[in-house]
């Protein structure tokens, strides 16, 4: 999958780290993040830019609104396959 140059997706181990905690939240504040059971995160620059959480029962996918469409939401999913 070809992403823009700066952009790298990770699979960070869970719990989320406390900064990684807080940029989920503000891209998904409804997401339940201590049931997470994976996550995977677009970071650009340092930032994170997306987010793919799953839990039991449900996920959800967020990217910030300048980003989409560039690869990012297929690269998120994928990740966590």
């Amino acid at each position: 999958m070809n992403l823009p140059a700066r952009v790298r997706v990770t699979c960070p181990p869970l719990p989320l780290a406390p900064a990684l905690r807080q940029a989920a939240v503000k891209l998904c504040p409804a997401a339940p993040l201590d049931t997470l059971v994976a996550a995977a995160l677009a970071i650009a620059g340092g930032a994170v830019i997306g987010v793919h959480l799953r839990w039991e029962g449900g996920e959800v996918q967020a990217i910030e609104t300048g980003w989409r469409g560039r690869g990012i939401e297929e690269a998120l999913r994928e990740a966590l396959i």
